[in-house]
């Protein structure tokens, strides 16, 4: 039951598990199959009697030892809890060793989003009349608009768009469906792009995707994410730009338009309203910042709350 050819075996059955059963992403398998492999190679001499909730928090001390984040820690805690169980599932095991384990406490943070003149500038950063300038400057309009992953923005089709009812059709996490209006100036830019620029791209060839290189390929989530840092640093925008900051900033403006969570959260593609409900905290901040900021009774540091007496 012991040595690293078992455990091996028994995380390829896990990793086809989350795949066939739960409808896992892609994404969320390779961090999974990382951690477990990870965790494999750390307990190789240990046979999987000997699997406790000691070694396990050892475990758990050793990537501490390697420099690893809480966040990064509690997905470690969350993948092995997910591979034991299985293990007790399949009578693999009797007892699950991570029934006690513990998962570091991860503080809420909010999320990073851009406001509107920021926006406006990332949106206008694309060079000229360039191929490469229309193609990234309706890639980054779909993305505002939209709110998609990066993972599904470059896997779009032609045959997504529908730009007569004026929505994409997406193909997110666990593989599931779901349709998503874009704007005006969304379609303008794709319209604009498909008119001439992508044809220049593909030089006669063939290609299912939206979205593509000078090679006619499907383009990779690096080259996104290094299109769109040289895009945010030509803006002004030098820190923490990322794909995902343009979700946040989509569903965030969203909210505050005026727009209710089940709306958002079909559109973000959240399985849980609970994920969404972060942007109306994120609404909440900002109007508590726009009164400390602009009240004139509202706290500042080192005055009083207020300038007299009674109330």
């Amino acid at each position: 039951m012991g040595g690293s050819g078992a455990m091996e075996d028994k995380v390829s059955r896990y990793l086809h598990h989350c795949r066939a059963e739960k409808g896992l992403s892609s994404n969320s398998l390779q961090a999974y199959a990382r951690d477990l492999r990870r965790f494999v190679k750390y307990s190789e001499p240990v046979s999987w009697a000997g699997i406790s909730l000691e070694t396990l928090r050892f475990y758990i001390d050793h990537l501490r030892t390697r420099g690893l984040s809480n966040r990064s820690i509690a997905r470690h805690v969350t993948t092995l809890r997910g591979f034991f169980g299985f293990l007790c599932e399949e009578g693999v095991l009797g007892h699950d060793p991570t029934e006690l384990l513990a998962s570091p406490h991860i503080g809420s943070s909010l999320p990073k989003y851009l406001d509107l003149p920021s926006v406006d500038r990332l949106l206008e950063s694309p060079a000229g009349e360039s191929v490469t300038g229309i193609r990234d400057r309706a890639m980054l309009q779909v993305l505002y608009g939209s709110g998609l992953r990066v993972s599904e923005l470059i896997r779009l089709r032609v045959s997504d768009l529908d730009e007569s009812s004026g929505v994409v059709r997406v193909i997110g996490k666990g593989d599931k469906q779901r349709l998503i209006p874009i704007g005006r100036a969304a379609l303008a830019a794709v319209a604009e792009y498909l008119r001439e620029q992508r044809p220049a791209l593909l030089k006669g060839r063939v290609s299912p995707f939206l979205f593509v290189s000078a090679r006619g390929s499907a383009l990779t989530r690096q080259g996104f994410w290094k299109l769109l840092r040289g895009h945010g640093r030509r803006a002004g925008i030098f820190r923490s730009l990322s794909p995902h900051v343009l979700r946040h900033t989509f569903a965030t403006h969203l909210v505050e338009g005026g727009a209710d969570l089940r709306s958002v959260q079909a559109m973000l593609g959240h399985a849980d309203i609970g994920t969404t409900e972060i942007y109306t905290h994120v609404m909440r901040s900002r109007l508590k910042q726009a009164v400390d900021t602009h009240h004139p009774r509202a706290r500042r540091k080192g005055a009083p709350l207020s300038g007299g007496k009674g109330g």
